[in-house]
Parts: structure tokens; C-alpha cells; sequence
């Protein structure tokens, strides 16, 4: 699709940043979101004891179908506030403007985060369907969606949905909150009708011409693990150490 409908006709398949955004594919997308939803499932029946045994039993009498939608509804609502906390609270941001720092957008770029960063927003979307007592098969395919959805959004596409566009989510509209402006909006994930209510609903006609962070920021795998938890010197230093050893 990004050679067919590309959004930067320019933009090429091993670009810049494709080495580092590997590193994060292969070292902690794969690595520390399996350990978060393992955790959760570990965890599974101690975290059903905290809501009423009614209202669980309410929800698994639902068909598997229904309750797929539902917890795509209820995650797209809670990922929206805890995307816009990510922005507007600092420490938050710290960790958040890690997936940020890309300069270029493409389907292997959605896997630049944090681990601090991925446990936060894994344990924010799928924790409340946990807890609610919703079925394991709906939550699982959840995940799977989703985590095609980010591959989707983050892509070098651009596809026109017309009217739809206030309704799906698509590549345009997150390219925009990858915008070099912090609180450009677009915070919903699936379907920006979050964005539409609360008015950080975003959509140009065209590209945003800079991606990335204004903020100074390594470009290097282990700086930008580092980076948010040092002062900018340390962080340079350290990086520079560990370089030097391998």
C-alpha cells in the first residue's frame, strides 16, 4: 500500500531511522509487550475479584462478537484521555515524545516506544477489560486488531475516505499528530470521534510538512532508552560509553 498510495511519494523503504526503528520492533515491541499481557493474564483471576461477580457474569453472557466491540469502544475511549495526558503531563511526555522523535512515518515506525511508554498504554487499554470481566478470545482479538491498526495508521499512506473520515481513523489523520507542534491533536486511535466531541479533531488537506520533536533528542537506540530518565549531558555520556564498548 505505501508503494500504491503513497502519502510522501519521496519517501524510501530503508530510510534514515529504519535501523533504529527495527531495534525497537525486535527489542521491545516483541519483548515488552508480550511481558505486559503475560502479566495481565498471570494476573487474570486476582484482577476479577475487584469487580462484582453480577456485573462480570453480566458481560461473558454477551456473544463473543458484542464483547469485541464493546472493548474496542471502551479502550478507544480511555486511550484517548491517556493520550492526551501523555502530551500535557511532562513526566508522561518524557517517555511519549520517544515515539514522537520519527522524522519519517512508515508501518515498521509505529514500533518506536518507550518501555516505559508501551507498559503504560498497553496496561491502560487492555487492564479495564481485565478487570471487567470480559471474555479472553475478545480481548486477545482486540489486541491483534489493534496492534494492526497502529501498523495501518502509522504507514505512508494517505487514502480518501470522504465523509467517513470523522468516523475511521486513518494514516492522514495520525500523520497530523505526529506534526512537529506537541498538541497538534488527533489523540483517538481507532475512530476519531473522541477528537470530533472534545474538539482536537485535525484535518488538512495535505501532508504536515515536519514530523518529528521540536526538543534536542539522541537518535540512537540506547540514548533514547536513557534519555528520559537523565539530564541531557548524562544521557550523551552514557550512550557515548556503551557505543564505545560494543
Amino acid at each position: 500500500m505505501e508503494k500504491v498510495f503513497p502519502a510522501r511519494a519521496g519517501q524510501p523503504i530503508f530510510r534514515g531511522e529504519w535501523i533504529l526503528d527495527l531495534c525497537y520492533f525486535l527489542g521491545q515491541y516483541l519483548l515488552w509487550s508480550g511481558l505486559v499481557l503475560s502479566c495481565l493474564l498471570y494476573f487474570n483471576q486476582a484482577l476479577h475479584q475487584i469487580i462484582p461477580a453480577v456485573f462480570q457474569q453480566w458481560i461473558q453472557k454477551q456473544p463473543v462478537w458484542l464483547q469485541s466491540v464493546e472493548v474496542i469502544v471502551l479502550s478507544d475511549f480511555i486511550i484517548y484521555w491517556g493520550h492526551r495526558l501523555q502530551h500535557k503531563v511532562d513526566f508522561l511526555w518524557r517517555f511519549h515524545k520517544v515515539h514522537h522523535s520519527a522524522k519519517s512515518l512508515d508501518w515498521l515506525a509505529a514500533h518506536r516506544e518507550h518501555p516505559i511508554d508501551s507498559i503504560y498504554t498497553i496496561g491502560l487499554i487492555n487492564l479495564p477489560a481485565f478487570l471487567l470481566g470480559f471474555d479472553l478470545n475478545a480481548i486477545v482479538m482486540f489486541i491483534a486488531f489493534r496492534g494492526i491498526w497502529a501498523i495501518y495508521i502509522h504507514s505512508n499512506v494517505r487514502l480518501e475516505l470522504g465523509p467517513l473520515k470523522k468516523l475511521i481513523g486513518s494514516p492522514d489523520l495520525h500523520h497530523w499528530h505526529h506534526d512537529l507542534e506537541r498538541d497538534r491533536g488527533n489523540y483517538a486511535n481507532i475512530s476519531p470521534l473522541m477528537d470530533v466531541l472534545f474538539g482536537t479533531y485535525v484535518c488538512p488537506n495535505t501532508e504536515p510538512e515536519k514530523l518529528g520533536i521540536k526538543e534536542e533528542f539522541s537518535q540512537s537506540y540506547v540514548g533514547q532508552l536513557l534519555q528520559p530518565f537523565f539530564p541531557t549531558v548524562m544521557w550523551k555520556r552514557l550512550s557515548l560509553k556503551f557505543h564505545k564498548k560494543l
